[in-house]
């Protein structure tokens, strides 16, 4: 396994496994497979640490956590008189910067190969199978050829509808809007989901005046629907204007410097000095030689539970580009898994792919974990009630106010929010948890161990929640189920 099997003729190398895209998803196959003792190349046209550490997560994190930090301070008695004045935004920004290194891949790179993997920059495409050609910035090629797999760990990127302007306009997606130097003074964001709402809370906190523009009825409309109603009040108050049920037909931005108007299909407009699309996301996989391999260009690449691309035995999709699950975590969680997978059918080890096995992601069905940054903040695992209806289960939501548990009246006056179980009646286990409220992101690992491991309600009732701890809420949604 460890010749590299060099030829200058053909200047190519084979390894066992060739990883395409070195986010934190191809960092953890490559790091999971050369823990088994498998040789791994990994190819990367951007920065080493991919979408994640530079535009997404990391920065995105970095402006929220001041904003959130001074809400949660002015509600706090004794102490909302000192944080009264505006956030010091040069600090934020540079702060910002730093948790990105600068856009600088040094650190990721050292680390990628202090674990063993042979790093190729450029663009990596499949030119047959288990073959992939890399071509480097300097427009030389180099063929990787894999003795057992190929993983395609290229994500995915922002889509931005085609409208009349669009392009002149030059409108923001997530990386402009995570990497931007200064706060526009105003700021439409097309788009009620995550990025949008947590955008609008960071910018308008910053110093901008947000208007979201929303075609559906409501903010983050994949989780409970408690959940985009206390988002959206909160941003109201601090001062943003929230449209729904408008869609936006057409943007205009005549001087290069000038400001955008943005024409709505209700007949009315708007003018903003940025425009953020936050509408959706698309695979990374147009300009990946699909085709050579007989897959469509652009599609989302199905797979099993190991990862494995269907109807294939060597290609793997990790990541955003299988489309289960769009969440850094939950990506590097299948890297684990489909580098173990692969490591296992190269040795002849049998796999273990049953539900919850060593070899299968279960809980990109059943235990997708996700927190919101937004003010208040919103959590959720598992199952929504509509979702665990409509799958045919036989359940029950049970609700219950945060603000009457001793904790959060200690972490905040007046404070606000809304937790939910949705319980499998038949099995008496829970399916889903939803948290609202401020400090609610740190409350929902206990809530993923709980739906992952599917913990009967009658032990659960013996896990005590510290008092006084918002964690107590815990005891309240158990009393509410057990009436």
């Amino acid at each position: 396994m460890t010749d590299a099997g060099k030829t200058s003729e053909h200047s190519s190398t084979t390894y066992d496994l060739v990883v395409i895209g070195a986010g934190p998803v191809g960092e953890n196959v490559a790091d999971r497979a050369r823990a088994a003792g498998l040789t791994v190349a990994v190819v990367e046209s951007e920065l080493i640490g991919g979408e994640c550490s530079y535009w997404a997560c990391m920065p995105s994190k970095a402006l929220l956590r001041p904003v959130l930090a001074r809400a949660d301070a002015r509600r706090v008695p004794g102490l909302s008189a000192a944080v009264r004045g505006p956030l010091d935004v040069p600090a934020v920004l540079a702060t910002r910067d730093g948790m990105t290194s600068h856009w600088k891949d040094d650190g990721q790179l050292a680390w990628l190969e202090g674990v063993g993997a042979d790093v190729h920059r450029g663009t990596g495409r499949l030119t047959g199978p288990r073959e992939v050609t890399v071509t480097a910035p300097d427009g030389t090629e180099h063929r990787l050829t894999a003795r057992h797999a190929v993983a395609v760990c290229t994500g995915t990127r922002a889509v931005v509808p085609a409208l009349p302007g669009v392009d002149e306009a030059r409108p923001w997606t997530s990386r402009e809007a995570t990497s931007a130097a200064e706060a526009p003074g105003r700021l439409a964001i097309v788009g009620g989901g995550v990025v949008g709402v947590e955008m609008a809370t960071a910018w308008q906190a910053l110093g901008s005046k947000v208007t979201l523009l929303i075609r559906g009825e409501g903010l983050l409309p994949k989780m409970e629907p408690f959940a985009g109603e206390l988002v959206a009040e909160a941003l109201t108050e601090a001062g943003a204007v929230i449209r729904t049920g408008v869609s936006v037909t057409a943007v205009h931005r005549p001087a290069p410097d000038g400001p955008v108007t943005v024409e709505l299909d209700d007949g009315g407009r708007i003018e903003a000095d940025e425009i953020l699309f936050a509408t959706g996301r698309k695979p990374r996989t147009d300009d990946l030689g699909l085709e050579t391999v007989g897959l469509e260009p652009g599609s989302w690449l199905p797979v099993d539970d190991s990862c494995r691309v269907e109807g294939t035995d060597w290609l793997y999709a990790v990541g955003d580009v299988n489309h289960r699950a769009l969440l850094t975590h939950q990506g590097k969680y299948q890297a684990r898994v489909a580098g173990a997978a692969i490591a296992a059918r190269v040795q002849g080890t049998p796999l273990d792919t049953a539900a919850w096995g060593a070899h299968a992601a279960t809980a990109d069905h059943a235990a997708v974990p996700q927190v919101v940054f937004t003010d208040p903040e919103a959590a959720s695992v598992g199952l929504t009630l509509a979702e665990a209806e409509r799958a045919g289960r036989r359940v029950r939501a049970v609700d219950h106010d945060l603000a009457a548990v001793a904790g959060s009246s200690l972490y905040a006056e007046g404070y606000r929010g809304r937790a939910r179980m949705v319980v499998d009646l038949d099995r008496e286990i829970l399916l889903g948890v939803t948290f609202v409220g401020p400090g609610t992101g740190e409350l929902l690992h206990s809530a993923t161990i709980a739906v992952a491991g599917e913990v009967p309600i009658a032990r659960l009732w013996h896990a005590v929640p510290a008092y006084p701890t918002i964690s107590e809420v815990w005891l309240r949604l158990l009393e509410t189920y057990r009436g």
